[in-house]
Parts: structure tokens; sequence; C-alpha cells
């Protein structure tokens, strides 16, 4: 490899730094789903407390939650493809995740569409009686079924994972070679701006082009906003993967990047609590708002991304036990959240202890569950572990 090459790590060690980010991006998604209940943005149900007291913090969350997932995806395409080849790499894929989406769509997520269509008051009381009509029926009340709700994640990761597995040697070589001159940008002084720079650029243009004309739906064949902006990410992830020169780029951008992120979740934050009616009908203020939010999204990535690899690059059993565990998790939370979410808000509890019960039944009723399924062989496959 010459020293104008990417400089490629060419047999790294297991990425803890990203198995910790993976499992706090994760962790922080179950509670951000927690906090759909509270909101007063569209749901499945919802608490008789919702308002919108909680959308500060989630705004924070909302821009760069899954868009983190993807990229990380990405570094695990990149791995897995140099280890299996395109073939192999693609037979894997479909081996994990296609039982996830197919059971999850028919079983995991049954509950939530049953609990939702009750709290609407389109269905009687009897989720077993509702089974056979959610799996054939096309549509109830408006709703298609089956569904993937917040399966949708692995829907994505799987479709991209088929369209990229032919390409990826390709993307590879692109890399060594024409993409080469990006490893050399990460190595000048600027740098760390080029990684914040270039990692928004193509957003903004999607912010611009696509956003304003395809809404995020997540049913995989009008998604174009979602798709481009996710399918970057995983691009993105792909090519950092093995690039000691991002990486490095990355480390010297830490400080700039948690201090734009500080900063723009300090000037957005009123923007969307307080003023975001009056600055909508500003054409300038409100690109600029909408720039801000790009911005504070990638800047929020690379700022984790860089605290992961100074602060989380660590092993042991507690790594090793989540690294399992939260993919699982993941699948069985949202209708854990939803089915005890249902039962507690008609209880009448205040919004303090509703809350805290629900997040507590959510995190333990998920890690009850992953217990049971990695103990009962053929239950595995299913929620995404190894046989």
């Amino acid at each position: 490899m010459t020293e104008s090459g990417p400089r490629e790590l060419a047999a790294p060690p297991r990425r803890h730094d990203l198995d910790w980010l993976r499992i706090i991006a994760f962790g922080l998604l179950v509670l951000y789903h927690v906090g759909m209940f509270y909101v007063p943005w569209g749901w499945h149900v919802k608490s008789v407390h919702a308002g919108p007291g909680a959308e500060p913090l989630m705004n924070l969350l909302n821009p760069w939650r899954l868009a983190l997932l993807f990229f990380i995806s990405g570094v695990a395409f990149r791995y897995l493809h140099d280890k299996a080849g395109a073939l192999k790499f693609a037979v894997e894929r479909t081996g994990r995740l296609l039982p996830v989406i197919v059971f999850g769509m028919i079983v995991v997520v049954m509950p939530q569409t049953y609990f939702q269509l009750r709290e609407m008051g389109e269905i009687e009381p009897g989720i077993l009686a509702f089974w056979p009509h959610y799996i054939t029926d096309w549509e109830i009340a408006g709703i298609a079924v089956p569904t993937w709700n917040h399966l949708w994640y692995v829907v994505y990761l799987f479709v991209y994972a088929l369209l990229l597995a032919p390409v990826m040697g390709l993307l590879k070589a692109f890399g060594r070679g024409p993409g080469a001159v990006l490893g050399r940008i990460w190595d000048r002084p600027f740098g760390p701006l080029a990684v914040i720079g270039l990692g928004f650029a193509p957003m903004m243009v999607y912010r611009v082009l696509l956003t304003p004309h395809f809404d995020v739906t997540h049913n995989l064949v009008w998604d174009w906003a979602n798709h481009a902006y996710s399918f970057t990410c995983v691009l993105y992830g792909f090519y950092a993967a093995k690039s000691e020169r991002f990486w490095g780029a990355v480390d010297r951008a830490l400080p700039w990047a948690l201090g734009l992120s500080v900063a723009l979740g300090v000037v957005l934050t009123p923007i969307w609590a307080l003023w975001w009616d009056q600055v909508a009908e500003m054409p300038v203020p409100l690109w600029l708002a909408r720039a801000g939010r790009v911005l504070y999204a990638w800047s929020m990535i690379v700022t984790l991304l860089g605290l992961a690899r100074r602060f989380l690059n660590t092993d042991g059993p507690v790594r090793r036990y989540l690294t399992e565990a939260i993919f699982p998790v993941y699948i069985l939370h949202q209708t854990i959240t939803v089915a005890a979410g249902y039962a507690l808000t008609r209880i009448g509890f205040d919004v303090w202890t509703e809350f805290v019960l629900l997040t507590l039944i959510t995190y333990a009723g998920s890690f009850a569950g992953f217990e049971i399924i990695r103990r009962i062989r053929p239950l595995r496959p299913l929620f995404g572990l190894k046989l």
C-alpha cells in the first residue's frame, strides 16, 4: 500500500467502542419509544398524560438515533463482507434478518396493532380472536396488516444488505482508488472540519431535494428521503470501517463536533419548542433551522464516535452480555411498551409514577424475554441470535 492510499486497518481487533455505542443507541431507542407514549406525536397508544413536556428531549434524540445505528451497521457490513465474501455475506444476512422480520411481523408486532385498534375503539376485546384477522386481512380500520412497525429498521437493513452484496467489492476498490483522495483529506490540518462538512453536505442536499416531497413512511416502497439518509449512513460506515485516516480525523474532530453539537442543541431547542410556528412563516430562518438540524444530527454522530473511541474501547463480561442481548431487547421492547402503557394509563397513576413503571417494565420485560429466548434453541434465530 502506498503512502497515498487510504491506509486501511488490515486486521484490526474487534471494535469494542462501536459495540458499546450500538448498545447505547439501542438503549436510547427503547427510552425514545417510551417517550413516544407521552408526546402528542402520532403513535400506537397514548398516555392520558401525553403533552408537549417531553418534546425538547425527544427532539434532541430524534435527528441522529437511527442514523447512528445505520452507520454502525455499515461498519459491520464491511467486516462481514471482508470475512465471508459477497455470496456468504448475502446468505448470512438473510439467515440473520429474514426470520426476525417474518416472525416479528406475524407474532411480535401483532399486539401493538391490537392495542392500537382497541384504543381507537375499532375492535372488541380478545387478542387471540384478533390474531387471524391480523394475519389474513390486508387492512383493518385504515391500518395495513400484518405490519412491521418498529422493525422497519431491520427490513431496511436487510434490503440494503442484499443491494450492496454484489457491489461491495467495487465499493472497496473505489475506496482504494478514486476514494483514496478522502484519505489524504483526513490527514490534512482541516481534516477534522472535513469529517463534519463532507458528512453534512449530502444530507443537506437530501433535505432540500427530497424531504419536502417524501414524508417518512417506513413502508419501504415510498420512503425515498428516509432511504437516502439511511442508505448514505450505511455507505459512510462501510467506507469508514477500516480507514485509519478517517478514525484519526474523528479523534481530532471531537472537540469541534462536541462544541458544535452543544451549541446547535442550545439554539435549536427553544426554536423547536417555542418559536417554530413563527419561524415556519419566514423562509430564511426556516431553512437555517432546517440546516441546523441536519448539521446537528451529523455532528452528534461524529461526537459519539469520537467519545466512544476515547472512553468506551474496553471489553468485559458486561459488554459481551449486552452485545448479544441488545438486538432481541430491541425486537421485544416496543410490544412491551405498548401493552404495558395501554394498561398502566388506565389505572390512574400520576405521570411520574406511570413513566417510571413503564420504563422499568419495558427494560425488565425485554431483558427477561432475552433470558428466555437465549435458552430455547428454536427461538434464537427468530430474534437474531446464532444457534
